[in-house]
């Protein structure tokens, strides 16, 4: 596979994952991936967005339940 950005060649790896939301921040390690030889760039595969995806939901919801029982 060939990376969108420089066109380097992807190999099989593990990356972390971070996102800043809704006021919580998320690190996700050891996330499987594609990751560009040459600039780093990771592509994870839909299985694996599908995942993150769900556990976003998860935390989002939690977080908002939590943010109700402190008001």
């Amino acid at each position: 596979m060939e990376c969108i950005h420089c066109h380097g060649t992807l190999e099989r790896g593990r990356t972390s994952y971070m996102v800043n939301r809704k006021g919580y921040h998320l690190i996700i390690d050891h996330v499987p991936a594609w990751i560009c030889a040459q600039c780093g760039e990771a592509l994870f595969d839909e299985e694996t967005v599908e995942a993150i995806q769900a556990m976003l939901r998860e935390v989002d919801r939690r977080a908002e339940s939590l943010a109700l029982a402190a008001t």
